[in-house]
């Protein structure tokens, strides 16, 4: 074996449903904020400094895409 140890293994297995909990709970937060921002009105979206276009473009993208 490469220098890994089963007890290796053993270690990192309980932190991966923890890692996948974590990248679900991120996609969920990027979708809900590209959704609100995508809602916002051209007021808002002034104060913020972002045009209609860039917030559509923003609230188009896929949850998954950084």
């Amino acid at each position: 074996m490469s220098g890994l140890s089963l007890r290796h293994f053993a270690l990192a297995a309980p932190t991966r449903p923890v890692a996948v909990a974590q990248t679900v709970a991120d996609w969920v937060k990027t979708r809900r904020t590209r959704r609100a921002l995508g809602q916002l009105d051209d007021h808002l979206l002034k104060d913020i400094g972002i045009s209609r276009d860039a917030a559509q473009f923003e609230a188009a993208r896929p949850f998954w895409k950084e």
